[in-house]
């Protein structure tokens, strides 16, 4: 148990990550956020753990973030790279999509792709241009605010949380992270959503452990203030306390639910958390 949440801890801490302002352009500022990488992990960690590790931790954790040169000029350096070797599958198509997130604009791109066509050949620039297109299409549908929000965060929202939707006030969403040994669950509120009183019984052990990942939100035990959570922040709930959990009134919020093991456990769900009492918040 505590193996896993060591882990937990620190791929919350690698997620956070610090925010970084580069220079670009010009001196125009862009915001570059931490770059998290789990592809290797997710795709070869059983099959090639060493590759996954250099993949993700070498490649991604520490060349993609180091600072001498914004992420939008590592974008445009390794769309480039990938174009002249003739790569034009997946690989490059995510590389085009992260220039994009990072910056780049439709202009710049092709501006990119013609340059390089020179040197590299005309025929692969017909081939990037062919998948450039697919990703700088101003007629593809806005992203939703929950799928803006889902970019942010490492673990996956999940479906709408349907079956405890009357004990919620608001849209709440539920990923399963584990259901083995410990379950865990990546609960998701969306702004001003939250659950209903409720306790976590039980005659010995029991209780529940929150870690959030994702936005702001609070915590709060009958008769005490509440408690503001960031990504990085655990809560331990004792079992038999009375509480709610939710999302902030201006942000989407997402935690861990880890589920302590204890005997005759059982979860009451009390009443809901008045607009007065949640009107209080900031």
């Amino acid at each position: 148990m505590k193996k896993l949440i060591v882990t937990l801890l620190a791929s919350i801490a690698i997620l956070i990550g610090e925010n970084a302002i580069a220079n670009e352009n010009g001196g125009e500022n862009k915001t570059m956020t931490k770059i998290v990488q789990t592809a290797g992990r997710n795709q070869l960690g059983e099959f090639a753990p060493d590759f996954a590790h250099y993949n993700d931790d070498v490649l991604f954790g520490e060349n993609w973030n180091n600072q001498d040169i914004s992420v939008k000029t590592r974008s445009i350096i390794t769309v480039v790279a990938l174009m002249s070797q003739g790569i034009t599958d997946s690989s490059i198509k995510y590389h085009l999509q992260n220039a994009k997130n990072h910056g780049v604009s439709k202009e710049e791109i092709a501006a990119v792709i013609t340059h390089t066509a020179f040197y590299a050949g005309w025929p692969k620039a017909w081939a990037t241009f062919n998948i450039a297109k697919e990703v700088w299409n101003d007629n593809a549908p806005a992203l939703s605010e929950k799928d803006k929000y889902a970019q942010t965060i490492m673990f996956p929202i999940g479906e709408p949380n349907t079956a405890y939707a009357k004990y919620f006030i608001g849209q709440s969403y539920l990923a399963p992270v584990s259901k083995q040994q410990v379950k865990i669950f990546n609960v998701t509120f969306e702004p001003k959503c939250r659950n209903n009183w409720h306790i976590h019984k039980a005659q010995k052990g029991g209780g529940q452990m929150l870690i959030a990942v994702g936005g702001r939100g609070y915590y709060q035990e009958e008769g005490k203030a509440p408690i503001e959570m960031k990504p990085g922040d655990v809560v331990n709930i004792p079992a038999n306390v009375k509480h709610w959990h939710g999302a902030a009134p201006d942000s989407w919020f997402s935690h861990l639910a880890v589920e302590i093991e204890g005997e005759a456990t059982e979860n009451v769900w009390l009443e809901p958390v008045t607009d007065e009492e949640y009107n209080k918040l900031k």
